[in-house]
């Protein structure tokens, strides 16, 4: 998809379709009003005979309207005025592109850009658009062989319209950026659609190569088992240990300014199918196992956007990659094993393998002197009782870089919510045998995994986000979300705008 950006007048728009906005109670928006007068009144007319009366999710396309440049005018219900907030806004947007994903129309200009939103410039509306039309036009086929279920999109370029054109430079970034984090989602998107049997450790380290080459300033390491060995990862290495498929601990560094500068890095779980090992999942909605490395592919999709924008700032991106499978040779219930910080655990639960790998990464994060580290994990079932589907569970051992995500998701759009790391829960981890158990039993099960990764990260500023809640839909409309990536992105892009003035 193309992305522009102009200034001028809706009517004298020679394109496929402009898109303008009706409010609530059939008032239209500036834009249409413009419209509206180019064409003797053929849109106030229309609503007032009922044809659209404004409501938020409402569309309806219009063809040779007369007086118009354009072929075609795609009004899109806004709700009230009043309440045209991030949600609406966002809402609009969305009813847009399923309105031009399947019309027949291979460009748009879109006026969307120019309704006031409460609280947000025209930047802001901008980069929202581009990102969620890049979303939205999102399709996960390649496994699929009927090309009758494989729909064309003839939808190719969107232009969006700024008020001025002193805008113009603005906006252009703004839709530059927006873009580059629709297509880190989707990344991520793709990843964790892929079945277990297609993205396996082995392939998420390929696409991690294969993402270095796409980049001039950016590397790919993979290690082994054998190196993990050596380093003496037991507990990744644990995990691992019921599958035929080797582990990888996957390093992606993308390099935007000096080399001796301190970078920021991202820890992804990078589970690609968790079966529960020995502490076997119930069989229902076993398929959706795919998706525990979430984590994983957000840092990939993290990494691609920092790449594409060229941030000045220095990102590492680990991966803990395994499968967690039952077998002769998979950890059991009672086994303690050594982590990479010589710590011992008590594995009481195997399906509690993700903080498992997490650990060892998080220690071996310390080689690169971090300036922070944020880790991503569709970790507990807890975090979705607790917060649902809409939030994050976020953690951490700093309260400056947990109000700096807090802050990237509230911009974002893409929220996360603290939960408290307090020593109390400590309790729960207690071991009789090894110096920490891998669960804390049932009560505050999020917390007390936050509580378990936290004791691996003590030597740098550290925040971790749940993501078993957010990270892919279930049910009809099944799907990976590309969640956290824009909280990620917004929050390195926020550094970078720091590095960049000095601070």
């Amino acid at each position: 998809m193309e992305y522009s950006v102009k200034s001028g007048s809706p009517e004298k728009q020679r394109t496929a379709c402009v898109v303008v906005g009706v409010y609530d109670k059939r008032r239209l928006s500036g834009a249409a009003l413009q419209l509206d007068q180019a064409c003797d009144g053929y849109l106030s007319q229309l609503v007032r005979r009922g044809d659209m009366d404004g409501r938020s999710g409402q569309s309806l396309m219009l063809h040779r309207v007369p007086g118009l440049a354009c072929d075609r005018v795609l009004l899109v219900g806004l709700g009230r005025e009043r309440d045209c907030d991030e949600r609406a806004y966002r809402r609009a947007v969305e009813t847009m592109g399923e309105a031009l994903r399947d019309a027949g129309a291979g460009e748009a200009t879109c006026y969307l850009t120019e309704i006031a939103v409460k609280a947000r410039d025209v930047f802001w509306r901008i980069r929202t658009a581009a990102r969620t039309v890049e979303a939205l036009l999102y399709r996960f086929d390649r496994l699929k062989t009927e090309t009758a279920s494989r729909r064309k999109l003839y939808l190719r370029r969107i232009t969006f319209s700024v008020p001025s054109r002193r805008e113009l430079a603005d906006g252009e970034k703004a839709a530059v950026e927006g873009a580059a984090i629709g297509r880190g989602m989707n990344l991520a998107r793709d990843l964790g659609n892929l079945p277990g049997n297609h993205c396996t450790p082995r392939y998420l380290g390929e696409r991690a190569l294969s993402l270095a080459d796409e980049h001039p300033r950016m590397e790919a390491e993979l290690l082994d088992e054998a190196a993990m060995e050596e380093l003496g990862m037991g507990a990744l290495l644990a995990v691992s240990r019921g599958s035929r498929e080797e582990a990888r601990l996957i390093v992606l560094r993308y390099r935007g300014t000096d080399d001796d500068t301190a970078p920021y890095t991202l820890v992804g779980k990078g589970i690609t199918f968790d079966t529960g090992g020995i502490s076997l999942k119930p069989a229902a909605a076993m398929d959706e196992m795919k998706y525990d490395m979430a984590g994983a592919a957000s840092v990939l999709g993290t990494l691609q956007v920092a790449a594409e924008l060229e941030l000045p700032l220095n990102v590492v991106g680990i991966v803990a990659a395994a499968e967690n499978m039952p077998d002769g040779r998979a950890m059991r219930p009672g086994d303690v094993v050594t982590s990479m910080s010589g710590r011992t655990i008590e594995i009481l639960n195997t399906d509690a393998e993700g903080r498992l790998a997490l650990c060892d990464a998080l220690t071996y994060a310390e080689r690169f002197r971090p300036r922070a580290v944020v880790d991503m994990a569709t970790l507990t079932g807890a975090a979705i009782v607790a917060l649902g589907h809409h939030t994050h569970g976020l953690m951490g051992n700093s309260n400056g870089l947990v109000n700096e995500l807090l802050g990237a998701g509230r911009h974002a759009g893409d929220r996360a919510w603290e939960l408290p790391l307090w020593d109390e829960y400590e309790e729960q981890l207690k071991s009789n045998f090894a110096d920490v158990a891998n669960i804390g039993g049932q009560p505050a099960g999020t917390i007390t995994a936050g509580c378990f990764l936290g004791r691996f990260a003590g030597k740098y500023r550290w925040a971790h986000l749940d993501i078993a809640g957010t990270a892919w839909r279930s049910g009809d409309n099944k799907d990976a979300t590309g969640r956290p990536v824009p909280l990620l992105s917004q929050w390195l892009l926020e550094r970078a705008a720091r590095h960049a003035a000095g601070r």
